[in-house]
């Protein structure tokens, strides 16, 4: 950037219309499409020197790692809108029908794999047929979850006194076992909610299980990047970015944000300024908070209360095939989901790369390299044969320390909206109040509605993407 910018276009009736938008992660990305596609002239200030947030890719040797594992479900629309905005869909498929290869190594009469599978029967029955087979549950477990689930399914997600209420407690209420909770609703909560049923609101907890499972028959189908994620949210969206008009600074931090008597804001970002008529804060509720104005909430210290939420991803590359499923979950030991990265890596020469994502990794974020490695490679050995033996090329993690807002009771009260109470400034981030937990798919509701918002209020026709409801 060279001096002061002021970004300017006209509407037919000869005004002029500017955002900036302030973080380039999925939600800022997100926002700044949709103001650039009605036709308001957008900056988008990113600090990194690449775009995409905490969906990212770097180098490593050969490799070309994702910091961590991210998936989506068919459900998830908001997100799949965005994978087809960047032209990016047929590079992070979906599953035809659900199928989670699920391995138990905790079984005393030895190592048993089950899968959670659905059919194409109507909701619920397209789940029935695969709990009826899941081996890791009792049969009297088995007949509890369908009653469990049938009760959730008649929860109000608009009751605020679903926030109050945790979903373990919820769950025991409702005949659920601690052998149910765990071989089951945190095997799917922990990876969508990143935290454990004692730990999640129940409000949050309904959200994923009412929209993925109870709401038609492939909502929980699931899809994960065949490349690594900086295509899709680096290079892809940085593509349509340029093709939308948007203006991208990288490695430029905004440092101060003012608005003018005349109702113009004006961002400060490393001693440059830039003039806009809207902006949109899309960055981590504490950089928000430092970013905001005075009265811009009216409780802005709410959003320090957010807690955060760590995931910890193990790396392992094997000189040899020791999985031969795209993925799988795990129980009795500590592993929870392992994937098969090598092909979207780039790894050559015969070997293979897994990736373990552990996800409420509290108690484990901050343990040196070696303690993991200690811990993760014989219980790998354990779930699959073939390891053992194999020689280990390589063996790292990444640590996202706030990879996620914590989705504690109570969290509810502390998300803001998209609006704020000074004229042209929203929110956007999956950690505002858009119904779902931190997800891509929250991110991406988050920048629509702020872009919903900014264009409302710049009198801007405009048309989201046809989304379910949040």
């Amino acid at each position: 950037m060279r001096g002061d910018i002021v970004s300017r276009v006209h509407t037919r009736s000869g005004a002029a219309q500017t955002a900036v938008v302030i973080g380039g992660g999925l939600a800022g990305t997100t926002a700044a499409l949709e103001l650039a596609d009605a036709g308001v002239h957008v900056t988008l200030l990113e600090g990194r020197p690449r775009l995409g947030g905490l969906a990212f890719s770097f180098p490593r040797g050969e490799l070309t790692v994702d910091n961590g594992q991210h998936v989506y479900l068919r459900c998830c629309t908001a997100y799949r809108w965005l994978l087809d905005r960047v032209q990016g869909a047929e590079l992070a498929p979906l599953q035809r029908r659900l199928d989670v290869p699920v391995l138990d190594v905790g079984n005393p009469r030895g190592p048993r794999l089950g899968r959670l599978r659905r059919n194409a029967l109507p909701v619920p029955l397209h789940l029935a047929a695969g709990l009826a087979a899941y081996p890791h549950l009792s049969l009297a477990e088995r007949a509890g979850v369908g009653r469990a689930a049938l009760a959730l399914r008649g929860l109000d997600l608009a009751d605020p006194a679903l926030d109050d209420i945790d979903f373990a407690s919820w769950l025991a209420r409702h005949g659920q076992s601690d052998r149910t909770i765990q071989a089951l609703w945190d095997l799917v909560g922990v990876a969508t909610l990143n935290a454990t049923a004692p730990h999640a609101s129940l409000a949050l907890a309904a959200k994923v299980f009412k929209t993925g499972l109870l709401s038609e028959p492939g909502a929980a189908d699931i899809g994960w990047a065949h490349v690594p994620l900086g295509e899709l949210h680096d290079t892809l969206t940085r593509k349509a970015l340029d093709s939308a008009g948007v203006r991208t600074e990288l490695r430029t931090k905004a440092d101060s944000l003012s608005r003018a008597d005349d109702g113009k804001w004006t961002v400060g970002a490393g001693g440059e300024t830039i003039t806009a008529d809207a902006v949109v804060l899309a960055v981590p509720q504490k950089e928000t908070h430092g970013l905001l104005p005075d009265k811009a909430l009216d409780e802005p210290d709410l959003l320090l209360e957010i807690g955060y939420a760590p995931i910890l991803n193990v790396h392992v590359v094997y000189d040899r095939k020791v999985l031969r499923q795209p993925f799988f979950a795990a129980l009795g030991t500590p592993v929870q989901w392992v994937f098969d990265r090598t092909e979207a890596s780039g790894l050559t020469g015969g070997g293979q790369y897994l990736a373990l994502s552990q996800s409420d990794a509290r108690g484990e974020i901050d343990e040196p390299v070696a303690t993991l490695r200690r811990r993760y490679l014989p219980e790998l050995e354990r779930l699959l044969p073939a390891a053992r033996g194999a020689v280990v090329r390589d063996f790292f993690v990444t640590r996202e320390r706030t990879a996620t807002f914590a989705p504690t009771p109570g969290t509810g009260r502390l998300r803001p909206g998209p609006r704020t109470r000074a004229p042209g400034l929203y929110l956007a981030g999956a950690w505002t109040d858009t119904g779902w937990p931190a997800t891509m798919e929250s991110a991406v509701r988050s920048g629509l509605g702020a872009a919903a918002a900014a264009l409302s209020a710049l009198g801007r026709p405009y048309e989201l993407p046809p989304l379910e409801a949040a």
